[in-house]
């Protein structure tokens, strides 16, 4: 299989990024496939539809690892991410079915837009204070569905939006990430359906697609992240990781910029 190596080195960089920094892999693997799959020639209009679409579905299998961890330590709100999931579920998969009817270029302007959101964060650590309690099932519901809707769009497992809003509502912040661990799987599952349903009318994508998911590199991505993911953490607890997390962020600025410059 051409370019397995490729694929090879993304699982094992998002997987080690991921237990080191405790990040998604989206903001990592997105630009990395952008770059693989441009190289492949794959059609230019649905690259970002490709790329977004093939990080969406490592998520809904790294996520399940995620949340048995957390669940292991009993820091999954179970109450709240099944209020949260009907939500999730309705958010994640209406933008994916939207965004495979938008061009490339705009797709790729807003993920550029979260990779510099992302970076930002990490240079700051923004905690947010705690301030309100959890809205009710209507509001969990709304939540649910923004933050599904959003992370589907931009192939993050959603802890990015989910953590600050737990937090806010006094949530404690071991359990808030633990619950956001737990989101991760529906709006995976849900963004990953809508990708694959809405790739499944367009023709001319490349050879082992299904739908806008491309499964070669799927499926060796999740299989090279799975192990690497466990040394990440490992290194978190003896390497001086604040430092670590600022040379990230501007590895990811670095990136962002070149999408951004690639696009004209």
């Amino acid at each position: 299989m051409e370019w397995w190596w490729a694929y090879l080195g993304i699982g094992i960089a998002v997987g080690f990024l991921a237990g080191l920094f405790g990040i998604g892999g989206g903001m990592v693997m997105v630009p990395m496939l952008v770059f693989v799959f441009t190289a492949k020639g794959f059609p230019a209009e649905h690259m970002m539809h490709l790329s977004l679409a093939t990080s969406m579905a490592t998520i809904v299998f790294t996520s399940l690892s995620s949340v048995h961890a957390h669940n292991r330590h009993g820091a999954v709100d179970w109450a709240v991410a099944r209020a949260m999931a009907p939500g999730i579920v309705v958010g994640a998969l209406a933008a994916t079915l939207i965004a495979g009817f938008v061009p490339t270029r705009p797709l790729a302007i807003a993920f550029t837009g979260f990779m510099f959101y992302a970076a930002t964060r990490m240079f700051i650590e923004v905690r947010p204070a705690p301030s309100r309690q959890l809205p009710g099932a209507a509001g969990l519901f709304g939540v649910g569905a923004g933050i599904g809707a959003l992370s589907s769009v931009l192939a993050a497992g959603g802890a990015f939006l989910s953590i600050p809003f737990l937090s806010r509502c006094n949530v404690p912040i071991k359990r808030a990430i633990g619950t956001a661990a737990a989101n991760g799987f529906p709006i995976a599952a849900a963004g990953t359906a809508g990708y694959v349903l809405n790739g499944l009318r367009v023709d001319g994508l490349p050879e082992g697609s299904l739908g806008f998911v491309y499964l070669p590199a799927l499926a060796i991505i999740v299989l090279a992240s799975m192990p690497a993911a466990p040394l990440g953490a490992w290194l978190a607890h003896r390497l001086p990781v604040r430092r670590l997390r600022i040379v990230f962020a501007l590895m990811l600025l670095a990136i962002a910029l070149r999408m951004l410059a690639n696009l004209w």
